[in-house]
């Protein structure tokens, strides 16, 4: 799976259609179903912009979305990234998919929010706000101190991941 931008051709409407489908796949009235999670998105796209907003999508179908910002932080000396708004497709959801389904959801998302901060929004701190604390089990090893980490601090409080990545290392010349 790969994080992407929204865009003209996966945006925020598409998505929502595709998640109609699938809750209503399963009986459920979407016009009810959504009425809460989806709002903070309905909100950021009222004027057809996608400002931030990224889906983890597998080639054929979107399983998750977010909002994602970089902004400096007075706690951070160098930028931030701040994944928030986590939605999951209504299969996660509804019990169509169980959890180890969910979990590999979740911790794609995550590696997708530190490949970005390595990448095109260049950042040394993530915070990423899970949709609950219940959630946190699913990252708990990677609190672990390890050589091979790329975290230098990786710490989670409640439904908030918080970590600084390792400064990446430049080859020496031969």
């Amino acid at each position: 799976m790969r994080l992407l931008p929204m865009t003209a051709d996966k945006s925020w409407r598409s998505v929502k259609a595709q998640w109609k489908k699938d809750a209503e796949g399963v009986g459920e009235d979407f016009s009810t179903f959504s009425n809460g999670s989806y709002a903070a998105f309905d909100a950021l796209t009222k004027d057809g912009e996608h400002p931030g907003l990224y889906c983890l999508f597998d080639g054929e179908r979107i399983h998750a979305a977010c909002q994602v910002s970089r902004l400096m932080m007075s706690k951070f000396p160098t930028p931030a990234l701040r994944a928030r708004f986590i939605v999951v497709s209504p299969l996660y959801e509804l019990g169509v998919a169980d959890s180890g389904q969910y979990a590999q959801t979740l911790v794609a998302l995550f590696c997708g929010i530190v490949w970005l901060s390595r990448d095109t929004m260049s950042a040394g701190h993530i915070r990423f706000f899970l949709k609950s604390p219940g959630d946190a089990q699913f990252f708990a090893a990677l609190r672990v101190v390890s050589e091979l980490s790329p975290f230098s601090a990786f710490t989670i409080d409640g439904a908030l991941i918080e970590c600084s990545l390792k400064e990446a290392e430049v080859p020496e010349a031969a």
